[in-house]
């Protein structure tokens, strides 16, 4: 786990996923403002951090959780990440595109349910977001 600061929005994320683990260790490749803590949601003590992820059905997609405590789940947390990453914010608009949008949330939900077997092999070496 990163550092935490309440200035950050938090990106929990399934840690023992290959796939997911792959996708935050990219997103934090491009985090070049420092703007995410990247969480996995195995990690001790998370649920007394954020008790409302103690309800919440990982397998339905990550959350990014702002600093003001609101919860973005799936492709809304993608798009709200690609809105804080150099290059990615310049393109982040197309998700509020109506055909976008609904392609995007509908891909995100395969994609989620899919994940184990879209990860292929994951090390921690080429995986490890931190």
């Amino acid at each position: 786990m990163t550092s935490v600061s309440h200035n950050k929005s938090t990106l929990v994320y399934d840690g023992e996923c290959p796939f997911c683990r792959k996708w935050v260790t990219r997103i934090g490749r491009r985090d070049r403002n420092d703007a995410l803590e990247l969480v996995a949601r195995q990690t001790e003590g998370l649920t007394e951090r954020f008790p409302r992820l103690d309800e919440a059905d990982f397998n339905t997609g990550m959350r990014l959780i702002t600093p003001d405590s609101v919860i973005h789940v799936g492709a809304d947390a993608a798009y709200q990440i690609a809105r804080r990453l150099p290059f990615w914010r310049r393109i982040a608009w197309l998700y509020r595109v109506p055909g976008i949008h609904w392609l995007t949330r509908t891909g995100y939900v395969w994609i989620a349910a899919h994940r184990q077997s879209l990860g292929g092999k994951c090390d921690d070496e080429t995986c490890d977001p931190t």
